[in-house]
This record gives C-alpha cells, structure tokens and sequence, in this order.
C-alpha cells in the first residue's frame, strides 16, 4: 500500500496580504451587502428621508419668521444647518450597524474568509455613503421647493454637498471605530 503525504514546495508560497485591487474589490463587495441590508429594511432610510424634509419644514415655518422677518430670507440660513445636523448625524448610524453584525457574528464569519481585513468595515462606510448622498439631496431638493435659491449656483451647492458628504464620511469612520471598542 503506498501513502501519499503532502509535501510542502518551496515553490508553492501561500499568500498572507491582499493586494490594493483585491482590497478594492472585496469593499465594493461588502458595500454592496450593505445596500442590500438597506433594501431588505428600508427604514434605515427613514433617518436620511423624513428627517430633512421634517426639519426643514417645522424649523423655518417654526423660526423663519421670527428671526429673519420672513421665511425667504431665513431659507439660506437653515437649509445649510439642516443639511449639516441630518448628515452628520446619520454617521452615528455606521457604528450602531457594525456592533449589531459584531454582536450577530457576522464579523466573525468575515475574518475566517479569504479577504482583505479592512473590506467589511470600509464596505460598510462606502454603503453608508450613499444615505449621506440621499439626505444631502433631499435637503436641498425640499429647499428649493420652499423657495430657497443659492446665489453661488448649481456648481457651488454640487460642492458643498459633497463637502458635507466627505465630513460625514470621514466623521464616520470615528464612530466605527468608537463602536467597534464597545462591548
């Protein structure tokens, strides 16, 4: 009877690391699970689609007058602030997920998959990064409704909102990691 025993080749290396392109694409992966989570529970927009136009609606009719003298003229001073206080504070959102899919397993499941050990966080950042898009849309779409037209233009609001996209993003990654530390 003959056995056969592996034996280890010089030749054949297992791979330890992943590369930048295979770490791009296992994040567009997870990203693409967290919009999934999103269609299969779509009140996790609720946070990023009522709240702006809630917002934007109670505190100018609420402030507009008494502040500015009408609501005209306070639209260029809330629509900013709307905009700033719903995206920043969906960020906090990111790492309420993640230490929900912790405290499930899931992460435990990722770590024993062959992929990049940053691509479920970042994946789930990137996902996130399209409710920041909806709110900062819905925002400015509801003030441009109730009136409210930037003098800069279109250029300059397009600016703005991924500025606030970005802070938000960035913000995020803060939370992720807060949560990720909680137990």
């Amino acid at each position: 009877m003959r056995s056969t025993l592996a034996k280890p080749n010089a030749d054949h290396q297992y791979k330890n690391y992943t590369g930048l392109g295979q770490t791009v694409r296992n994040s567009l992966t997870m990203a693409y699970r967290g919009l999934l989570k999103i269609k299969r529970t779509p009140e996790q927009l609720f946070d990023v689609t009522f709240q702006p136009i809630l917002f934007t609606l109670m505190f100018t009719y609420i402030f507009g007058g008494a502040i500015s003298g009408n609501v005209q003229n306070y639209l260029p001073v809330i629509i900013p602030g709307i905009l700033v206080q719903t995206v920043i504070t969906t960020s906090i959102v990111t790492g309420v997920q993640l230490r929900e899919d912790m405290d499930k397993g899931v992460f435990d499941r990722f770590k024993s998959l062959p992929i990049a050990r940053i691509a479920p966080l970042a994946g789930a950042l990137l996902a996130d990064t399209i409710r920041y898009t909806i709110a900062t849309v819905l925002t400015f779409i509801m003030g441009y409704i109730m009136g409210y037209r930037p003098e800069g233009g279109l250029l300059y609001v397009a600016i703005s909102g991924v500025l606030v996209i970005a802070c938000s993003w960035a913000i995020s990654w803060i939370f992720a990691f807060f949560w990720r530390d909680c137990t």
